[in-house]
């Protein structure tokens, strides 16, 4: 491990980044996800968007297996077997897909990270509720995993489709709860290997990555116990906003390079 990027970076912006890292942690605490559209979106507002991604890796997959164990092993294995199908698709697109990213030129770049940042956030925030029906399952579950785990290689992020996958298979509330962590926490290894195959983590990003961990867990931690105080549809809500801010802004800088 290089220390060489943090001594890089200005004390300010280390300090941002870790008040970032806090603020994305309760809200993944609160409602679930988000955690790497909030991170990755304002860390690529003053580093370059590769170093971005690489900087998430480590605090989702903390983030993820806690969420993924929270409510104990039983209820993890069951939820893997349910959705062995997407499991699969999810991380195997994440491998091929990011192996991408330290090729795409930093315009394109911006809009890969703004695109679905700002639609997903659309969609949910004007709450369109989709419904699968049960003949058509088992084409929507191949399909949906697939373009969450493209989304998941190049911007690391496949929480917002698998939520509103699993809110259109109509599952039920504490269920989700426990299946999102699961393809969270499955999706985030692979990520982790993934980027290690892709270059993009490296020895000189990962103690980027490494130093936000416990910045991750402690705004986690704040959610979890705001979870049951605040009124989380406005929480969340607000939550989607700042998003689509973020993304346009994302969107704004690949205009303008």
């Amino acid at each position: 491990m290089s220390f060489e990027l943090l001594l890089e970076l200005w004390p300010a912006t280390l300090a941002l980044a870790f008040a970032i890292t806090i603020v994305a942690g309760i809200i993944k605490g609160a409602i679930g996800f988000a955690m790497p559209l909030i991170m990755v979106s304002a860390l690529s507002s003053f580093v370059d968007p590769k170093i971005a991604i690489a900087a998430i890796i480590l605090p989702i997959v903390a983030s993820n297996g806690w969420q993924t164990l929270r409510h104990g092993i039983a209820p993890a294995i069951q939820a893997s077997n349910e959705h062995w199908r997407y499991l699969v698709v999810v991380c195997f697109m994440i491998f091929v897909a990011a192996q991408l990213v330290p090729i795409i030129p930093r315009n394109i770049f911006y809009f890969v990270l703004g695109v679905p940042v700002v639609g997903l956030s659309l969609v949910q925030l004007f709450g369109l509720q989709l419904t699968i029906s049960d003949r058509h399952k088992w084409w929507a579950e191949w399909v949906i995993a697939a373009i969450s785990g493209t989304l998941g290689g190049l911007v690391g992020t496949w929480g917002p489709t698998t939520v509103l996958y699993l809110l259109a298979m109509k599952t039920e509330k504490m269920k989700q709860i426990t299946v999102q962590g699961v393809i969270y926490g499955l999706g985030s290894i692979t990520l982790l290997f993934a980027h290690i195959q892709s270059g993009v983590l490296n020895t000189k990003t990962v103690a980027l990555s490494a130093i936000l961990v416990p910045f991750a867990l402690a705004g986690m931690w704040v959610g979890f116990q705001l979870l049951n105080k605040l009124d989380q549809q406005r929480f969340r809500q607000i939550t989607l906003l700042v998003l689509t801010i973020a993304g346009l802004n994302l969107l704004r800088k690949g205009l303008l390079g």
